[in-house]
């Protein structure tokens, strides 16, 4: 197999891309407020402007599986999985009319958050939360992977080298620098990126004989392959699971923890809004992008008639845009650089955004409800950090499982991530689509959603009996110039592919004796639940989840008007089906709505006052001794707050509020309160009085 390398010139623009990357981690670590609290460390302080947000949301779920996968899709199976941009937008239009009004306000940093409000219980958060990070560890495990075996195949690079600097470099600046960090690094390596696939299409065309030369070629290999409405389930892509597959998976973005991060960082609703309303159209023209990438590779080894498959050269589609790389750039030392600085910042984007989510997960859902509020925000912030290199070295570890699965990219993240992802859509749509539900409903359709999903899953991957799909014809082979391909190799190639050995879905037979020896069946029985399409999981992971859950709740005690606080429930028949006829409209409306009345809000605290305590501005003024004496206050209730020790030492601190006076212990956790000073806030508070700080309490 022909082998690449690279120039000084390809390592220093390598080299420039991920120290510039560590460098704005450096800056955040030490400006502003320093990362010292986590508001600011995992949702940069809710002050961010929707523009940066936008190009981080956005390049966060457009990594290696983007750059590597998509191009592999469209070279071997064809154009058509450009549907599911329009399902995806059509979901992200979706999830600004209904998500974003629905969480914004409720100010919350772990996306999980909202299921302990809805549900009143702790525990469907915690499945939630385990479902999350799973996903979010299979998907940075597979992030991982891809740049990291391609560029092995190509250039010598060890698998190893590259998964750990990928990850070491993440692991830096989004342990100093926080969330900002991870949007202004995600805002320069979109640039990054977009030069590095650019740059490829343009020469990649020229090369190939120019855009007409592009398409005529696409159009006679197959690979223009559109329109497909074929109804069969089994079918790998059509434009039904590509469709609705994406609206289901990208409605269940909107609930993503990367996006509900965004979505609290921004200052109002209009700005997250805004933010959403930026991604979706640069989702999708990304995702067309990069699908014609695979077609200009096709159409480039067609001109140059070498298939790099066919020639054995690579045996990975996820190989073929590197491999292609160095074949049109191999005279123009600099240019691979910025292939691999883009490839690069394709999945740096993605693991530090998941790593940041993780770590918010961890902290907001398990080691806060823990520790309790009385922990420093200095020693809260460094548990994120540590937990951003904990879940680092995790993803590593699961980069090695993901190489044991063959197939694209986009199949691998797609039927793997959709077996949690699926489930989990499900229980947030059965918290705001479904007020009768309940927490046992909850938890008993989540768990029946993530094992039959995860079932179907791993037998789509891994079983015996399952014949993969095959591929398209190949590029021509005449000029290839490998060592090789003497002695009748080109007629055992087209023997090769017109055999089965296209089920082996990118591992090239040896011989075909092979081929014949290895046993194929018909699926029998449960079996045949395995040749459904990878893009229905998802889809199905949530409908059991759904059903599951409703049916339990019907049995255990279904919620009834006035049970749940309607800040937490979306109207169907209002929000979704606007189009349906008036009656249609009434008769939904005797269903849900009745639990939605504005009245019922009155029976519930407001979500968004939790915060109020953390959120208000403070005062730092210096005190004497004088100010702790009683005539001093003009509020009457905090006389009875300092008993008869009304005069203590300089060092102490007193927090005057608008109703009452709070011992400082009780705001610790903010950073509010130093020694020596008192905080004026505007708020109501509450907190422990300390009538004498001989008991051990001091006022420190």
């Amino acid at each position: 197999m022909g082998k690449h390398y690279f120039h000084i010139g390809d390592f220093v623009v390598f080299g420039a891309t991920i120290l510039i990357s560590i460098a704005i981690g450096i800056y955040y670590a030490f400006s502003g407020g320093r990362q010292r609290t986590t508001a600011e460390y995992l949702v940069g302080g809710r002050t961010m402007s929707f523009i940066p947000v936008a190009i981080s949301l956005m390049v966060s779920f457009e990594s290696s599986i983007m750059m590597l996968g998509l191009p592999a899709e469209a070279y071997v199976y064809g154009i058509q999985i450009i549907f599911s941009s329009c399902g995806f937008l059509i979901s992200n239009l979706l999830s600004i009319h209904i998500v974003v009004p629905l969480l914004h306000p409720l100010k919350i940093t772990s996306a999980y958050e909202y299921l302990e409000l809805r549900f009143r219980s702790r525990s469907v958060r915690l499945v939630g939360t385990l479902m999350g990070m799973l996903t979010y560890i299979w998907y940075m495990g597979i992030v991982l992977f891809g740049p990291a075996v391609a560029l092995e195949a190509v250039t010598d690079f060890p698998l190893w080298s590259s998964i750990f600097i990928i990850e070491l470099v993440a692991v830096i600046y989004t342990a100093f620098g926080g969330l900002k960090a991870v949007i202004w690094t995600d805002v320069f390596q979109a640039f990054v990126m977009f030069a590095g696939i650019f740059a490829i299409l343009i020469k990649g065309t020229i090369d190939a004989g120019g855009p007409t030369a592009v398409w005529d070629t696409a159009y006679k290999g197959g690979r223009l392959n559109f329109f497909n409405f074929d109804p069969d389930p089994r079918t790998r892509h059509t434009f039904w699971n590509l469709f609705l597959g994406a609206i289901v998976r990208g409605f269940g973005l909107g609930f993503n923890q990367s996006t509900v991060q965004r979505i609290s960082s921004t200052k109002t609703i209009n700005d997250a809004k805004r933010m959403l309303f930026s991604v979706a159209p640069c989702f999708t023209i990304s995702l067309i992008i990069s699908a014609y990438e695979g077609t200009v590779a096709y159409a480039y080894y067609q001109a140059k008639g070498c298939d790099p498959f066919e020639s054995k050269q690579i045996n990975d589609p996820n190989q073929i845009v590197p491999y292609m790389v160095m074949d049109i750039f191999e005279y123009l030392p600099g240019m691979p650089g910025l292939f691999l600085a883009a490839l690069f910042s394709a999945s740096l984007s993605t693991l530090s955004s998941g790593l940041s989510s993780l770590s918010a997960l961890l902290w907001a859902d398990v080691v806060h409800p823990l520790v309790g509020p009385h922990i420093s925000e200095t020693k809260a912030t460094i548990i994120a950090k540590i937990a951003v290199l904990c879940f680092g070295a995790l993803a590593c570890g699961v980069a090695v499982l993901v190489s044991q699965i063959g197939g694209t990219l986009t199949q691998i993240s797609g039927s793997l991530i959709a077996a949690f992802g699926g489930p989990l859509i499900g229980i947030f749509f059965l918290g705001c689509f479904c007020p009768r539900s309940n927490e046992k409903g909850a938890i008993a359709g989540g768990f029946a959603g993530l094992a039959f999903a995860f079932w179907m899953s791993l037998g789509m991957n891994f079983s015996p009996v399952i014949k993969k799909t095959p591929w398209l014809p190949p590029a021509s082979i005449a000029n290839c110039s490998v060592p090789d391909l003497g002695n009748g190799t080109d007629l055992w190639m087209s023997s090769v592919y017109n055999s089965s050995s296209v089920y082996s879905n990118y591992t090239i037979l040896s011989t075909v004796k092979s081929i014949t020896e290895r046993p194929f069946r018909e699926p029998e029985g449960v079996e045949k639940l395995y040749t459904v399409s990878y893009l229905w999981i998802s889809v199905i992971g949530t409908l059991v989840t759904m059903v599951v859950g409703v049916i339990v709740s019907v049995f255990t005690g279904m919620n009834k008007p006035g049970d749940v606080d309607p800040r937490y429930l979306i109207s169907v028949s209002e929000s979704l089906l606007i189009f349906l006829p008036r009656p249609v409209k009434r008769y939904l409306s005797s269903i849900g709505p009745q639990y939605i009345k504005e009245e019922y809000k009155a029976r519930f605290p407001d979500p968004a006052k939790r915060l109020e305590e953390l959120d208000r501005e403070v005062e730092i003024k210096p005190i004497t001794d004088e100010k702790f004496q009683t005539d001093g206050f003009t509020d009457k209730e905090s006389v009875p707050f300092l008993g008869n020790k009304a005069k203590h030492e300089n060092n102490s601190a007193v927090l005057e509020s608008k109703h009452e006076v709070i011992h400082m212990d009780e705001l610790s956790r903010d950073g509010a309160v130093t020694n020596g000073a008192v905080v004026h806030g505007d708020h109501e508070t509450s907190g422990r009085q300390a009538d004498d700080p001989s008991d051990g309490k001091e006022l420190n």
